[in-house]
């Protein structure tokens, strides 16, 4: 039997031109865009669309431009295909959203609060990440330890076998490149980022949010959302609340989520977001599941196509 689990990207999958063609197709899409710029303040659909790859990549516009381009898309998702769902750091409000935990205009302004209190806090407390792939599962504790000795650092993103994003200190993620290499990881590279994102830099940020959250109205979700920082499918909005809070100088258990969600019985992952990110993680994870995504007006038309062909059939 066939069930349907949605997943959310995080930072990292925008582009410039992201929802444009989603809001050229289809009028009530450009409405909501339309109705996030006001709630927002400023043009983010200028941004988004017609920006330029600096301004995008900055925290506080990528966090909300992510976020507005998956709500777009899940829009045309029925919910009651839908089993379960989760989202890689960021993507975990769209999930969360999705399942009616938050409303749109409250998971905006929490995702915007949200970038501009990572943006903040990596410019008080700068530091890094790295992606390490093909390190074996029982080198990390040692790569750590050896890297620890110039400073914080942590596993961040545990995204897939064989490949885990750190994040700490500057000096603590050059020493783990080196040391990644020296223990057999077949690449370890730094990334381009702003901050030490998920690792304990981002405590100023935590701080903050905390508050932030505290205004907002988190209900029960509707549909369980496996949250990132434990790999449990949660519905209870207290729960909710506190994971949210924790997730931002935790690790994202990414690999154990998919797994913890195919254990619960999903059989077909749909992606909702800019690029095919997630896609790519899930096939590594367990190459037995269905997996595809949904990015532009021509994937939704696809879409469309084939949930008709199925339910015809």
């Amino acid at each position: 039997m066939k069930m349907t689990a949605l997943v959310f990207p995080g930072q990292g999958s925008q582009y410039v031109g992201m929802a444009k063609t989603l809001c050229e197709q289809y009028p009530e899409c450009a409405e909501i865009v339309a109705q996030a710029d006001d709630i927002l303040g400023y043009a983010l659909s200028e941004i988004m669309f017609n920006g330029d790859e600096t301004t995008l990549r900055q925290t506080r516009h990528t966090q909300p431009a992510i976020f507005l381009h998956s709500y777009l898309l899940f829009r045309f998702i029925d919910s009651d295909d839908v089993a379960m769902t989760a989202g890689h750091s960021l993507g975990e409000y769209t999930a969360l959203c999705y399942s009616g935990a938050l409303s749109f205009e409250d998971a905006l302004r929490l995702v915007a609060t949200r970038g501009a209190l990572m943006q903040e806090a990596g410019e008080k407390l700068p530091g890094s990440m790295a992606a390490i792939v093909g390190l074996p599962d029982d080198k990390l504790m040692p790569v750590l330890a050896g890297a620890s000795e110039f400073g914080i650092i942590q596993a961040a993103n545990f995204n897939s076998p064989g490949q885990i994003v750190l994040s700490g200190e500057v000096p603590a993620i050059r020493a783990s490149l080196s040391l990644a290499k020296k223990y057999g990881a077949k690449l370890a590279k730094e990334l381009s980022v702003s901050g030490a994102f998920h690792s304990p830099l981002m405590k100023p940020a935590k701080d903050a949010l905390a508050q932030a959250l505290e205004q907002v109205e988190i209900r029960d979700a509707r549909i369980p959302v496996c949250m990132n920082v434990d790999a449990c499918l949660t519905t209870d909005a207290k729960e909710i609340r506190q994971k949210l809070v924790r997730q931002l100088t935790n690790s994202v258990l990414w690999q154990q989520s998919i797994e913890e969600m195919i254990k619960a019985g999903a059989t077909e992952f749909i992606e909702l977001g800019p690029q095919r990110v997630l896609q790519g993680l899930i096939k590594r994870i367990n190459p037995h599941v269905t997996v595809f995504s949904i990015d532009t007006a021509h994937d939704v038309e696809k879409l469309r196509d084939s949930v008709a062909i199925e339910r015809s059939v």
